[in-house]
């Protein structure tokens, strides 16, 4: 962090983040060459184009703030989270973060299949940080969480998707970070799962930290939130109020 920025906490500073994907479509294929040898003009041979997944995006983020990230799909929101996260560079801006970051997205991945639930809690435990000790303090409120039964000491291989979320959950909101990035996690698994995701997820919000929160779930949105962050084309639309922000997308969605 420059030293200009004075520490209070868990923080994030987003200065004209851009991150662009380029696109390449090679049509050099055999169907392409075939057309081409019969006379049919096929257009030329590669065509590049670039994505602005992010587009010059300026936020602060500050301890103890609940920022909820809206629009429709493709307008940002998922790649903003793991760009945060450190899984895409920017291609200019930057983000500045301080705090220990935990990402709630892709939970039914980076599992080691053949090993059992219980040994994957440390596996995962050990890779966000966290010492044996600390993870063993918690891993009866993991597995007695995630309720998988005698399948915590099966291999993971043996799971259904749904049971790799419901661990993958489990694991990281209770080994927690001080930056929690969530994108759209409480969808998964049964009723009762959701139930007590949601709750688990206020449990979490009432500690010290930060919360991004990535959903369609305009009510869940306005309960959790103390902000909404509405994007579009990979900027920012509108900052501010979780109800008053709410009401003017909704509104904009009627209208198109």
């Amino acid at each position: 962090m420059s030293s200009n920025v004075v520490s209070t906490g868990p923080r994030i500073i987003i200065r004209r983040a851009q991150l662009d994907y380029p696109l390449v479509r090679d049509r050099s294929s055999i169907k392409a060459a075939l057309f081409g040898a019969l006379g049919f003009n096929t257009g030329p041979r590669i065509d590049k184009k670039v994505v602005h997944a992010v587009n010059g995006l300026s936020l602060t983020i500050n301890r103890g703030e609940r920022v909820g990230l809206i629009g429709h799909n493709g307008a940002g929101k998922s790649t903003l989270l793991r760009t945060i996260a450190g899984v895409f560079p920017l291609t200019d801006g930057t983000i500045e973060v301080t705090g220990r970051m935990q990402g709630l997205f892709d939970l039914g991945t980076g599992f080691e299949a053949e090993a059992t639930g219980r040994e994957n809690i440390m596996y995962r435990g050990l890779s966000i940080g966290f010492t044996p000790k600390q993870i063993r303090d918690r891993e009866a409120e993991i597995i007695g969480f995630a309720d998988l039964g005698e399948f915590i000491d099966l291999p993971m291989r043996t799971y259904s998707a749904g049971m790799y979320v419901r661990l993958g959950f489990a694991i990281s909101t209770y080994l927690e970070g001080e930056i929690l990035l969530i994108d759209e996690v409480f969808g998964a698994g049964d009723a009762n799962f959701q139930e007590r995701a949601i709750r688990r997820m206020h449990e979490l919000i009432e500690r010290a930290g930060i919360l991004v929160l990535v959903s369609h779930d305009l009510g869940l949105m306005r309960s959790l939130c103390t902000r909404l962050v509405w994007m579009s084309g990979g900027q920012m639309v509108l900052d501010g109020d979780p109800n008053e922000v709410a009401e003017v997308y909704l509104r904009s969605m009627k209208a198109a």
